[in-house]
């Protein structure tokens, strides 16, 4: 049904019902949005626990069984709940049809049914607390998974329902781009936002079943015995590692590639000058999706893997940094001599460069085999995993929140207070992660409730960071509201931005365009 001009996807209908059973991507996209900054908020809740219970040596807080499933429940929400879904499933829903110049998405009712499993299966996850919790880590390693007597199944159950939501918005995603395009939008126009969902669907689709094969083979092992994974039934626990890296890794691009699509947009936006190697940073996002299906041996470099399997996956897991170099190094050549504005999401944008090259680096570092055998299971691998997922991820949503705010709800956020969000976030993520590079080099474990005194001053300094990085993300929340109730009107482009969805009205009218456009010229036609 074709939408009067002025009538807005915000206005179109009211009530709770007309939301829930919407068909509208806006909305959905609005849904997402919703439920991921709640999922944020218990995930990040846990965080805030576990650094008070590592404040000092001895127990803070909870014993040890207790601080297990605290971490449990942190890794597993801010990992299948927050992360892999909020950008490709809340500013992807929302921003990629209108960029492509469609009306919305290829199936909207499937759209809408991705939703819904990822609801379905969060509460299914959240069920496992009645059933005393989950403290397998959020890898669910084997055996342990197998025969604990608590929630597991809860959450097992829980996670594969959650990934059909990521198999059912890649299809989604795939079929848009290849169907919905605007006249005149050729595969070589597409903002470079769209080719990191692309490639980030391709993942999706092929990478995520293999959780889910995974999954149910874990389901079978705890309720009927079958003897996969259990080496008491003859089965093999280095199996299930194999198993779940070869999803996680990909999963890892999951998360990280749209915050790179996001980051292209900004640059381009704030520097109001044309994209420096546009093909190279697309076909960069297609080839870390290749290249990163075959690195996730290095997760299991002492796990009893021939030394020829280490060398092969250490020389793969090092050449991902090749495409990923590409990005950085274009992303800085289109800042050189831009007419360079430092908004707040523009700071998000570097702060990722910043955060996610530290991740980067240390994670070529973590690819040498020699020296992966002293730091893993150590606090060297959780701080560059934050820093590529959590510094990278997170400036990357925030960004793209305070950039898509006013095409989203016509209204512009403070911009003075999104920049102390986005300082105290900064601030506090390395205040928080890099003292655990040294801790790791250490020799400090991670998983561990309890520590020597020798740690205790770094962690000292980790948890005032981590709090600092809280009291940040309140701030932005306060960015948010105060925007949707007093933030001032937005024009239809207030960037002065050239991709499409900036040539529509803000908010877009419920089929997107008033009228259909034509696409005469690439999308960062600045100068």
């Amino acid at each position: 049904m074709a939408s009067a001009p002025g009538v807005n996807y915000l206005n179109e209908k009211s009530g709770l019902w007309s939301w829930l059973t919407t068909l509208d991507h806006k909305r959905i996209g609005i849904l997402y949005m919703i439920s991921v900054m709640i999922f944020f908020a218990i995930g990040g809740a846990f965080a805030m626990l576990i650094r008070y219970e590592l404040f000092a040596p001895g127990s803070q807080l909870v014993d040890g069984a207790t601080y297990n499933r605290y971490m449990t429940f942190h890794g597993a929400i801010m990992v299948f709940m927050v992360i892999i879904p909020g950008i490709p499933a809340f500013l992807g829903n929302f921003i990629m049809p209108i960029m492509l110049g469609a009306k919305d998405v290829a199936f909207p009712r499937v759209n809408l049914m991705s939703w819904y499993c990822l609801m379905i299966g969060a509460t299914v996850a959240f069920i496992s607390l009645f059933y005393n919790g989950v403290d397998t880590g959020w890898t669910f390693y084997t055996p342990y998974s197998i025969t604990t007597k608590n929630g597991t199944t809860w959450m097992v159950v829980g996670a594969f329902i959650i990934g059909f939501s990521s198999i059912l918005t890649g299809l989604n995603f795939i079929a848009t781009v290849h169907k919905l395009r605007a006249p005149g939008m050729s595969f070589w126009r597409m903002p470079l936002f769209v080719w990191s969902l692309y490639s980030t669907a391709i993942l999706q689709v092929l990478a995520t079943p293999v959780l889910a094969i995974t999954l149910v083979l874990l389901l079978m092992e705890r309720l009927m015995l079958v003897g996969i994974f259990d080496p008491a039934l003859g089965g093999d626990p280095v199996l299930f590692q194999h198993f779940f890296w070869f999803y996680s890794h990909p999963a890892v691009y999951i998360m990280i590639l749209p915050a790179m699509g996001v980051v292209s947009e900004l640059i381009a936006t704030y520097s109001q000058k044309t994209i420096f190697g546009y093909k190279a940073i697309a076909l960069s996002s297609v080839g870390i999706a290749a290249v990163s299906f075959f690195v996730w041996g290095h997760h299991m470099f002492v796990s009893g893997q021939s030394e020829v399997a280490g060398v092969v996956f250490s020389f793969i897991t090092m050449l991902v940094g090749v495409p990923t170099a590409i990005k950085v190094f274009n992303w800085t050549a289109t800042l050189y001599k831009g007419s360079v504005k430092f908004d707040a999401p523009l700071l998000y944008a570097l702060g990722f460069l910043f955060l996610f090259t530290i991740g980067g680096v240390t994670g070529i570092i973590l690819a040498v085999v020699g020296v992966d055998v002293h730091f893993h299971d150590t606090y060297f691998v959780v701080a560059h995993f934050h820093y590529v997922m959590v510094g990278g991820t997170l400036m990357a949503i925030m960004g793209g929140i305070f950039y898509w705010f006013p095409k989203m709800f016509g209204r512009l956020v403070h911009d003075g207070m999104a920049r102390l969000s986005f300082v105290l976030i900064f601030a506090g993520f390395n205040v928080t992660f890099f003292p655990q590079f040294i801790l790791g080099a250490n020799g400090m474990p991670r998983r561990y409730f309890d520590y020597i005194p020798a740690y205790e001053s770094l962690n000292k300094i980790s948890s005032i960071g981590a709090w600092t990085i809280g009291i940040g993300f309140l701030v932005g929340l306060f960015v948010i509201i105060h925007g949707l109730l007093r933030g001032e009107k937005a024009g239809p482009n207030p960037w002065n931005s050239r991709t499409l969805e900036w040539q529509t009205p803000s908010p877009p009218p419920h089929e997107n365009f008033i009228t259909q456009p034509v696409v005469t010229a690439g999308p960062y036609e600045y100068r």
